[in-house]
């Protein structure tokens, strides 16, 4: 059975050293010019407390017991004996085999001059590594070691040879003894220098010492001298550069005998600079390509290589591959339902190039998995075509974008395009098919601008335009229940009024109440604002960013609408907040200052002629106390039930080609049990399309008393959440208790005031009863009183 890799252990800054003393020293040399990581990481598994920058004699005095840690005496031996002696030994004998071959001196010559050689440079080499070993620190006392041997070694053979065989004429190695000995102690002050101290100031001492070589006639020692330790000290610039061709050519031959043959267990990939040289800091194009294929052939060998590209040098790989991995997860959605749930798939970082790319397909991806929750064909249809308009505009702005990424997701744009367009016309043909009635009707969620549903209001239209051309400038409290459609008629405010009034919706249960302090509020305020211009008017208000206000967020923000009246004109802005409750709440947690907030908006209201304020919610103004001193002359728009001939065109006609014909009885019907409230009207006759819808093709597109009855139980359970708001947050409980009493006697019962007195007469039940008239929950009827809609009478009956 064979074993499976451990991938963590080949691509590691923690790699385990070669047992072997020759080979670990090899080892250790490699770490110290290719992998400083590992090198780091080795020391600190002999001593957590070890480091690059400790010294060896530090070394000694903490492991006072230096004969029980194995491991510190290996490093020792390998690092200030074995190593400098075997390079030496190894870069000496290939010079001399390489000037035997080359030229004429003999094999005694060679000897001889290879002896000398070594003798120098291993004495030098371990007195100056051991030295400054214990002096400065482990890594540069090793590196100065082996670097000294072999430089001074190479440059040793060299000018012997030299001088010997062109100059001296055949002269023995002992007449050039002088000069081999000032190149040699030269260029070891030099390079001890640079290393142990900066670059800079080791630079200096080279280039000194190969100027007093130079006034004592050794011109040459002095070139040779300062070349060398230039070069030994920039050898991690140089290096990379220099190599970097070959480097290309080996990793492009790598990556095609790896794409044509399958290696089953560990891939060549390991093998590639980027994996075992940290100082290689030129991208390797074509590293990316490797990557995929390894991810694709084993995952978990590429996520342990991406893992240790990640903290290199060539991460910019692994940027790319990501990218590749994103478009390849979008690219592979083959139907809506595999767009729909895309989006969790995905972590957009700020730090990405392609950050605004994924945070649209995301958006659409949401936008898609919330279209396939709606319960119609005709309520998916309505939501996907905006989804559909939206990826055109950006597979538009795809053609237009200077992004390098551009043209890769392009594709898939079209792609997801072409995947709901065609999902689209297959829910028009099944509803065609199956002589299905389209459900125009929305349930729970506010009515947008797009949406045709969005029936009446007319009357309400007019009294707000009424008051806005009021030159007195009075603020606007649009007053209605929840669920009274007052989010809808905000949302469609636009149709209703001319065009010189600007709509700027905000939903102040969104972010502008959710953010911790004030700047976070102006910023949401501004960003919806100019959000809601752009979409209802198509008016491009000037930005304003969060660091604009962060050092006066008021200020600023007075600024900026500055800069709004003028892009403004002649028209006039209409700031709609919405929900403003919940900004009272905010107040109240101390999130936001009171007098900062609502004294912004008072000087809004009274200095600044081109907006108008409308505030919408479910309380009165007299409920906030502290909005009554800022909103002064503040002037009420209730907003109540539909009047009938507006409920009846919802009820019959809320779309144009409405298949569902009713029955005059059905529609007076709807009628009595919803008294004209708009989203109980829209529940009853969503839930009696899906009755019809269940019945036989040849009474389908009838409706009739029947199926209105029938339906009523339905409506009542799905448009629980409706009824039990009610319940539990709009009424106290002498108030729920007064509700379950009237229910309990049926329809259109009258219930007596002297009936609920002797009734409820241990409770405080006429502050309930006001509350409920104030919820519009009951009504005043001669001498009694009575539930104002059947349908909501039905639940208390029912939940009793």
């Amino acid at each position: 059975m064979t074993t499976k890799p451990d991938y963590s252990k080949i691509y590691t800054h923690v790699p385990e050293q070669h047992p072997n003393l020759i080979l670990g020293s090899l080892q250790l040399l490699f770490w110290m010019f290719f992998r400083s990581t590992a090198f780091t990481n080795h020391l600190k598994r002999i001593n957590p407390l070890i480091n690059t920058d400790t010294s060896l004699i530090t070394v000694l005095r903490r492991e006072s017991g230096i004969l029980n840690n194995p491991a510190l005496r290996k490093f020792i031996l390998q690092g200030f004996v074995i190593l400098p002696v075997l390079l030496t030994v190894l870069s000496i004998a290939v010079i001399i085999l390489f000037l035997v071959t080359i030229s004429n001196i003999s094999l005694q010559e060679a000897i001889s001059l290879f002896l000398i050689c070594l003798y120098y440079a291993i004495l030098l080499a371990l007195t100056l590594g051991i030295s400054l070993g214990l002096i400065y620190s482990i890594a540069r006392g090793i590196t100065v070691t082996t670097t000294v041997a072999v430089v001074f070694s190479i440059a040793i053979v060299i000018l012997n040879a030299y001088n010997a065989i062109y100059i001296n004429d055949g002269a023995t190695v002992g007449d050039n003894y002088h000069s081999d000995v000032a190149l040699a102690y030269g260029l070891g002050l030099g390079i001890a220098a640079a290393v142990a101290t900066k670059i800079a100031y080791g630079l200096s001492i080279a280039l000194a010492n190969s100027l007093a070589l130079f006034i004592v006639g050794e011109s040459t020692l002095g070139l040779a001298g300062g070349i060398a330790v230039a070069m030994v000290i920039t050898i991690h610039y140089w290096r990379p550069v220099v190599f970097h061709p070959l480097l290309i050519i080996c990793n492009f031959l790598l990556y095609c005998f790896e794409s044509r043959i399958n290696i089953k267990k560990t891939s060549l990939l390991r093998f590639h600079p980027a994996f075992w040289d940290e100082w290689l800091y030129i991208p390797f194009k074509g590293l990316d390509k490797h990557l995929l294929l390894v991810i694709k052939r084993n995952p978990e060998e590429g996520k342990a290589a991406i893992d240790y590209l990640s903290t290199t040098r060539q991460s910019w790989a692994v940027q790319e591959v990501q990218i590749e991995l994103d478009a390849r997860k979008l690219q592979a959605c083959q139907d809506v339902n595999d767009i729909s749930e895309i989006a969790s798939k995905f972590q957009t970082s700020s730090e990405s190039p392609i950050e605004n790319i994924l945070n649209n397909f995301q958006r659409i991806s949401e936008d898609t998995k919330a279209a396939l929750k709606q319960t119609s064909n005709y309520n998916q249809r309505l939501v996907f075509k905006p989804i559909c308009e939206k990826l055109e505009a950006q597979i538009r702005g795809f053609y237009r974008s200077n992004n390098r990424y551009a043209p890769r997701f392009q594709p898939i744009a079209i792609k997801w395009r072409d995947i709901i367009s065609n999902y689209i016309e297959q829910l028009a043909k099944e509803t065609e098919l199956f002589q299905e009635i389209d459900n125009p009707y929305i349930i729970g969620v506010p009515l947008n601008e797009k949406l045709k549903i969005f029936t009446g209001r007319t009357n309400t239209g007019l009294r707000i335009e009424q008051l806005l051309l009021d030159c007195r400038r009075p603020p606007l409290l649009l007053y209605g229940q929840r669920r009274m459609g007052k989010t809808s008629l905000l949302n469609n405010l636009g149709k209703l009024l001319p065009n010189s009034i600007i709509p700027m919706f905000v939903d102040l249960q969104g972010a502008p109440s959710s953010a911790k302090d004030s700047t976070g509020f102006l910023f949401n305020l501004a960003k919806q604002m100019t959000i809601s211009a752009k979409r209802q008017s198509a008016l491009t208000l000037p930005p304003l960013t969060r660091e604009t206000l962060e050092n006066d967020p008021f200020i600023n923000f007075d600024e900026w609408l500055d800069k709004v009246e003028e892009i403004l004109e002649q028209n006039t802005a209409l700031l709609m907040l919405d929900e403003f409750e919940v900004l009272d709440s905010a107040i109240s947690k101390g999130r936001f200052d009171e007098e900062d907030v609502l004294g912004m908006l008072r000087h809004l209201i009274q200095h600044r002629p081109k907006f108008k304020v409308l505030i919408a919610g479910s309380h009165t103004i007299e409920e906030y106390q502290r909005w009554a001193s800022y909103l002064i002359n503040v002037q009420v728009v209730g907003i109540s039930y539909l009047l009938k001939h507006e409920a009846r065109q919802l009820i019959k006609n809320p779309i144009e080609d409405f298949k569902l014909r009713y029955e005059p009885d059905a529609v007076e019907r709807i009628l009595q049990l919803t008294r004209c409230h708009p989203f109980l009207v829209q529940l009853l006759c969503s839930e009696l399309v899906a009755l019809k819808n269940e019945q036989d093709p040849s009474v389908r597109r009838l409706a009739t008393l029947a199926d209105v009855e029938a339906t009523i139980p339905e409506a009542l359970d799905v448009g629980s959440f409706f009824f039990a708001d009610i319940q539990n947050n709009q009424v106290d409980a002498t108030g729920l208790e007064i509700l379950r009493f009237i229910a309990a006697n049926g329809e259109g019962a009258i219930i007596s005031k002297e009936t609920i007195a002797l009734e409820f007469r241990d409770k405080n039940y006429y502050s309930a009863i006001v509350l409920l008239q104030q919820r519009e929950l009951i009504e005043e009827v001669d001498d009694g009183y009575k539930f104002q809609v059947e349908l909501i009478r039905r639940w208390f009956e029912k939940n009793n």
